[in-house]
This record gives structure tokens, sequence and C-alpha cells, in this order.
């Protein structure tokens, strides 16, 4: 599988999200699976994308043009691929994932995941969105996500689409059961 993965071209605070960044990049592997990301080298980004290529894995890298400056992108991944904006970056993504998985990050990262979760939403992305959930990162927002459901704004179904998790035990099984549907 070809895992998208969304995260922050920051490292945060917590060092407990570079470690989960790494042990995402590993899981990766570990999986034979390989990673397609927004090819950046700095933050998170790279710290995943590092983790795969130093564990012998694959990673495409997705960068718009007007990113692909020599301090922002990777330079030592197995594909590169140059598009015009952040719009297209994002369907290539899409169009080359299997799952989409979002690591701790700002605004971008979460305009990313909450997509691809629009979209499974309404039939257009049949693949599965987890949240890695690293020390409650993102717990207010499955908190929102399950005041919409008792608000009557999100269908309970449409909630069952998207994962929160700290493990990548549960979001392997998520993603198994994901695609016994």
């Amino acid at each position: 599988m070809r895992i998208a993965v969304y995260c922050g071209a920051h490292l945060g605070l917590d060092p407990a999200y570079q470690e989960a960044a790494e042990k995402l990049g590993r899981w990766i592997v570990e999986q034979d699976h390989e990673l397609i990301y927004g090819g950046g080298k700095l933050g998170l980004m790279g710290v995943v994308a590092d983790q795969v290529l130093a564990s012998g894995g694959k990673v495409t890298g997705v960068m718009p043009e007007f990113l692909a400056q020599p301090e922002r992108v990777h330079t030592d991944l197995t594909r590169l691929i140059s598009v015009n904006d952040l719009d297209e970056r994002k369907k290539v993504i899409m169009e080359n994932a299997d799952v989409c998985i979002a690591l701790p990050g700002g605004i971008g990262t979460l305009e990313e995941i909450i997509e691809a979760y629009s979209w499974a939403r309404v039939g257009q992305n049949n693949r599965p969105c987890i949240f890695y959930d690293t020390h409650d990162y993102y717990q207010l927002l499955q908190a929102f996500f399950d005041q919409m459901v008792t608000q009557k704004f999100l269908s309970e179904a449409d909630r069952q689409l998207v994962l929160f998790s700290p493990s990548l035990t549960e979001m392997e099984l998520f993603i198994q059961q994901y695609y016994a549907k």
C-alpha cells in the first residue's frame, strides 16, 4: 500500500511528535508499504521520510514549484513529483495513496486530512483516514467530531469513516477492516 502522510513542516514542541514520525516511518517499511507525502525535508515531514528511507523503504514526494527551494525539498527521495500548486499536490497525493494518515501538524496538515475525510463522506475517497493521535494532539478535534454527531450535523456512520488513535496496531486493524467492508 501507499500511505499518504500529512504532517507538520515543524517538529513541534513535544519530542513525542518526532518519535511518532519515526515510529510511523518504520511501520510503513515493516508492513511493506510506501510513503507518499509533500516532499519536504523540514520538520516531521523530513523525519518520517528520512525514517522510511533509512529503513530501506520507498518515498514519493509531491512538491509545488513555488515551494521547491533547496532548503525545503528533500533531495534523497525515491521519486519527486513537481506540481504547479497545492491543489494539484493534494490531488496527486490522493490519487496515489491507499491510506491517509495525519501526524501532528498545523493548518495545512489539518486542511489536507479534513479534505480527504470530507471526500470519503461523499463517496469521492475510498481510503481510510486516520489521525495518529500522539499525546492527545487531536483530542479536541475528536471531541468536536463527536459533538457534530450528537448535534446531528454528522451521522454516526460517517463518523466511523475516520479513526483517532495513538496505536499503530489499532490503525492497522482499522485499515484492514475498512477494506473488508
